[in-house]
């Protein structure tokens, strides 16, 4: 189809695209035997943990990485900490026969220490974990934009479900995570606020979700797959409100 012009791309343009299949969704909601944590699926799949309270992060550790984008988004860039094969990429780890919770650090994380550092201190296994660097954009965008992850393509099912944990590095009231129970339910819609230093769990394949951030600055944030089960689970509960 041609490509719509920006002020075309909202919600109620996409709600047809999708009942006249113009425009099919690239993933759906889906059950699995995949083991998924009691406490996040009680809590509608996200939860709101408290700020993280270890040693300051330098901006250093996100401003000096080598980031790349997926030509679908120019206005988000992600710098790759860990990725399928240690490379500087963003392509899924099922393309090289691996499940998300096998990454590997990149040359990136020699220069992020601190955030290595939060990373392991989860103690569960992890995949890709990227450093996001994001432009402002409207809710009408953000809207637009609302996606499931691909977390768990190539999971085994004997492994648990994937799930994202996310850190805050960059400090401004209108940052936050939008996240619905399906993709069109406005009313279901909440919005995660995300100021300097916010930890979140969110199970990101079946949340509809998207960031959304109204200022002049950059908004940098860490985004980690991480695996369901009692590792995951521990950290959870020393990091509750």
């Amino acid at each position: 189809m041609p490509a719509l012009t920006d002020s075309l791309k909202n919600e109620y343009t996409k709600q047809i695209l999708r009942a006249t299949g113009v425009r099919k969704a690239s993933l759906q909601q889906r059950k699995t035997p995949h083991y998924r944590m009691p406490l996040l699926e009680e809590a509608g799949g996200w939860m709101r943990l408290k700020k993280y309270d270890g040693p300051d992060i330098d901006p250093s550790e996100w401003e000096s990485l080598t980031y790349t984008t997926y030509s679908s988004d120019p206005t988000t860039f992600f710098a790759p900490i860990s990725s399928a094969t240690g490379e500087i990429e963003l392509k899924g780890f099922w393309e090289y026969g691996k499940a998300d919770i096998e990454g590997v650090w990149t040359p990136n994380a020699e220069k992020c220490p601190s955030i290595v550092k939060w990373v392991e201190s989860i103690g569960a296994r992890f995949g890709r974990v990227q450093l996001l660097r994001m432009k402002a954009n409207t809710m009408r965008e953000c809207r637009w934009g609302l996606h499931l992850d691909n977390n768990n393509q190539g999971n085994a099912e004997s492994n648990g479900w994937v799930v994202r944990v996310w850190l805050e590095l960059t400090d401004d009231a209108s940052s936050s995570l939008v996240v619905r129970p399906t993709e069109f339910d406005r009313k279901g819609e909440v919005r995660i606020e995300l100021p300097k230093y916010q930890q979140a769990v969110v199970d990101s394949e079946f949340l509809w979700h998207g960031g959304h951030h109204a200022s002049d600055h950059m908004r940098y944030a860490v985004i980690a797959s991480v695996e369901s089960g009692p590792a995951l689970e521990r950290w959870i509960e020393s990091q509750r409100v």
